[in-house]
């Protein structure tokens, strides 16, 4: 039986779709955890070939592949997708 508490927490009108909500959010966050957790291993990927990259004598930045990631992105998720892309390539290279 669902509280009054999570219906008002869930934003839903009925016991039924606040228990369906609060199930759905234990799933996103979930979902979020590994999500975090494949982008930190994203990031020391990243780092491993920034610093290979480096020590060759190389640029820290290569924006052709650059490139291929934002469209691989914006392919897949459209005009946000880009802006994820961005958010992922600055989390792992930093700011150029």
């Amino acid at each position: 039986m669902t509280s009054d508490t999570a219906i008002e927490s869930t934003g839903a009108r009925t016991p039924e779709a606040a228990d369906l909500i609060s199930g759905a959010r234990d799933r996103i966050d979930a979902l979020d955890d590994r999500i975090i957790g494949l982008v930190q291993e994203r990031m020391a990927v990243s780092a491993v070939i920034q610093e290979a990259r480096i020590t060759s004598g190389g640029r820290r930045v290569n924006l052709s592949r650059e490139m291929e990631i934002l469209n691989h992105f914006s392919d897949a998720l459209g005009k946000p997708g880009t802006a994820l892309a961005m958010t992922l390539l600055e989390l792992c290279r930093g700011r150029i």
